[in-house]
């Protein structure tokens, strides 16, 4: 096992990171830009390093500072955590070369299923459902005009090397498929690096459902349940539960196989999530995150298992601690993020410091965060200030623990989202389980309430 690990992240995340860490003995190495030097995850590491000033192309997206960290430490291991560098397949090839450990899958899978179109083949390949669309990025008008007019409008244009709703764009005929293709192009060249494209088959209400998996390098590779994140906006989970209650039993089988058996077909090692798109009673795979996700907590909520710490043991060569079949899901979990931001104001975010500080407990009651009173939530990074995980013996006790949890959480001093998450747990379409990835599509939110546009076709819970 590692007996020192550096983790090349901040905030929540790290912390989490560092206390699955403590627990299993290892030493930790925080590394944080200059705007962090009062973060928790600084003060809560054993060492810490400055790798560099406020933005993050010089600080936690720098491959030599973070390696070399780990150099000047001595850290046998380097866990991403999620965002920054945590699916770059060039940092990780790069950690590997350098002699020291990768918390993560191989740079290879990283690599593979960074490219969305490359995974899509993958996993079409390895026998799982995908939507029909484009075989691979297409490469001009003429060829999009002949796809579209084969899978049926209305189609949407997605970046190849990308996600969180950029480089996207519907097109619901003919005259919108040119203009669409365009912007999506640009947008993806700005925020990527690619300006490649790919087409499918636009699915009118569907849910994101998601499968936790976890590989070792002995052969073994369980899934740890669903995730029901269809509460979006503009492409960005809010709320995240498991397990999904829309799924039939036969559906929700036939899912977790083609999950594994994808994972399976790639040899995958490590903590990586399969995401799916649920119509119905069919599902299609759509990407996979070679990483731990923001929303892990709710998997480990009804299943108990640490995740964190089985990615540590499976980068250390050691077998999973557990079997599928001594996996037990128990209750239902929901989390809710909390950003700093000002829902009345198209959620721009909202830097400053933090006055007053009152976080949720009693039973049920998880709360992953990095921020206490005085501290001072900057411009350069993630908005998200805090995760509020509960669970419940069924979905209602958890809904109704969720929303209690809101209402006692306080963090005075810079807007947030707190208010606007308990109206969507408070919403009766939600408390129904009428989910789709287009719950808030069209809404209007006054800072007291939620205003819905009337949904269509989406099947209750």
């Amino acid at each position: 096992m590692f007996k020192k690990i550096l983790v090349a992240n901040r905030g929540e995340i790290a912390l989490r990171v560092m206390r699955a860490c403590k627990e299993m003995g290892i030493a930790t190495v925080a590394v944080h830009s200059e705007a962090d030097i009062d973060s928790l995850h600084v003060r809560f590491a054993d060492e810490a390093v400055c790798i560099g000033p406020n933005l993050p192309g010089e600080s936690y997206l720098n491959f030599n500072r973070i390696i070399s960290a780990a150099e000047i430490t001595s850290a046998e291991a380097i866990h991403p955590g999620y965002g920054f560098l945590s699916e770059n397949a060039e940092f990780a090839e790069a950690v590997v070369s350098c002699g020291i450990g990768w918390i993560g899958p191989s740079p290879s899978a990283v690599e593979k299923m960074g490219n969305k179109s490359v995974a899509k083949d993958t996993m079409r390949s390895a026998g799982l459902p995908v939507i029909p669309g484009s075989d691979g990025a297409v490469t001009d008008e003429k060829e999009a005009l002949r796809i579209a007019d084969e899978i049926g409008y209305p189609v949407i244009i997605k970046a190849a090397s990308g996600g969180g709703g950029r480089g996207m764009r519907v097109a619901r005929d003919p005259q919108d498929l040119a203009n669409a293709i365009l912007i999506a192009r640009a947008e993806a060249e700005s925020a990527f690096g690619d300006a490649s494209v790919y087409l499918e088959k636009y699915l009118p209400t569907p849910r994101h459902v998601e499968v936790q998996l976890l590989g070792d390098s002995h052969g073994s590779i369980v899934h740890m349940g669903e995730r029901e994140c269809s509460i979006q906006r503009r492409h960005q989970k809010l709320i995240e539960e498991s397990p999904c209650v829309a799924l039939k039993p036969s559906v929700r089988e036939r899912l977790h196989a083609a999950a594994v058996q994808g994972a399976r077909a790639m040899n995958y090692t490590s903590a990586g999530t399969m995401e799916f798109l649920v119509q119905g009673d069919e599902f299609y795979f759509m990407e996979m995150n070679t990483r731990i996700q923001v929303e892990h907590p709710v998997s480990e909520m009804v299943t108990g298992r640490d995740l964190i710490k089985e990615m540590i043991a499976i980068a250390a060569g050691q077998p999973l601690s557990f079997t599928q079949k001594e996996v037990r899901f128990t209750g239902h979990a929901i989390e809710c993020r909390i950003n700093a931001e000002d829902p009345t104001r198209d959620f721009m975010p909202c830097p400053g410091t933090i006055g007053f500080v009152h976080l949720p407990g009693g039973m049920g009651v998880r709360v992953d965060s990095h921020i206490y009173q005085g501290y001072t939530i900057t411009p350069y990074y993630d908005s998200m200030i805090a995760k509020i995980i509960v669970l419940g013996l069924d979905r209602d006790e958890a809904v109704g623990r969720m929303i209690r949890s809101l209402e006692e959480c306080v963090v005075d001093g810079v807007k947030n989202t707190i208010e606007f998450q308990r109206a969507i747990l408070s919403a009766p379409r939600f408390q129904r389980g009428e989910l789709s990835t287009k719950f808030l599509d069209g809404f209007s939110w006054d800072g007291r309430t939620l205003s819905l546009a009337e949904p269509v076709g989406v099947v209750a819970a």
